[in-house]
Protein backbone atom coordinates (compact mmCIF):
# COMPACT_ATOMS: atom_id res chain seq x y z
CA UNK A 1 0.00 0.00 0.00
CA UNK A 2 1.39 3.14 -0.96
CA UNK A 3 1.98 5.73 1.25
CA UNK A 4 3.31 9.41 1.04
CA UNK A 5 6.54 10.96 2.60
CA UNK A 6 5.51 14.63 2.82
CA UNK A 7 2.71 16.29 3.95
CA UNK A 8 0.90 17.76 0.73
CA UNK A 9 0.48 21.58 1.86
CA UNK A 10 -3.01 23.31 1.27
CA UNK A 11 -1.52 25.33 -1.26
CA UNK A 12 -0.67 22.20 -3.58
CA UNK A 13 -3.91 20.41 -2.62
CA UNK A 14 -6.03 23.34 -3.77
CA UNK A 15 -3.82 23.93 -7.67
CA UNK A 16 -4.38 20.26 -8.24
CA UNK A 17 -7.94 20.44 -7.63
CA UNK A 18 -8.30 23.62 -9.62
CA UNK A 19 -9.94 22.62 -12.73
CA UNK A 20 -12.80 21.02 -10.44
CA UNK A 21 -14.64 23.87 -11.06
CA UNK A 22 -15.00 24.12 -14.70
CA UNK A 23 -18.11 25.66 -15.92
CA UNK A 24 -19.88 24.33 -19.02
CA UNK A 25 -18.50 25.15 -22.88
CA UNK A 26 -19.80 28.51 -24.69
CA UNK A 27 -22.09 27.87 -27.10
CA UNK A 28 -23.22 30.29 -29.90
CA UNK A 29 -26.27 30.18 -32.23
CA UNK A 30 -25.00 30.40 -35.81
CA UNK A 31 -27.07 33.45 -37.52
CA UNK A 32 -28.12 31.88 -41.11
CA UNK A 33 -29.31 28.15 -39.73
CA UNK A 34 -29.64 28.97 -36.43
CA UNK A 35 -27.69 25.95 -35.26
CA UNK A 36 -26.11 25.95 -31.70
CA UNK A 37 -22.14 25.22 -31.64
CA UNK A 38 -19.36 25.83 -30.02
CA UNK A 39 -17.61 29.19 -30.14
CA UNK A 40 -15.15 29.75 -32.63
CA UNK A 41 -15.70 26.55 -33.94
CA UNK A 42 -17.54 25.32 -37.85
CA UNK A 43 -21.18 24.76 -37.50
CA UNK A 44 -22.24 21.07 -38.56
CA UNK A 45 -23.43 22.18 -41.70
CA UNK A 46 -20.54 24.30 -42.66
CA UNK A 47 -21.05 27.70 -41.49
CA UNK A 48 -18.87 29.85 -39.73
CA UNK A 49 -19.76 33.50 -38.63
CA UNK A 50 -22.64 33.41 -41.49
CA UNK A 51 -20.76 32.18 -44.14
CA UNK A 52 -20.58 28.49 -45.63
CA UNK A 53 -16.72 27.38 -45.34
CA UNK A 54 -16.90 23.81 -45.70
CA UNK A 55 -18.76 22.53 -49.02
CA UNK A 56 -21.12 19.17 -49.00
CA UNK A 57 -19.82 16.84 -51.32
CA UNK A 58 -23.41 17.22 -52.97
CA UNK A 59 -22.58 20.55 -53.92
Amino acid sequence: MAVQQNKKSPSRRNMRRSHDGLGTPALAVESTTGEVHLRHHVSPTGFYKGKKVIQDKSE
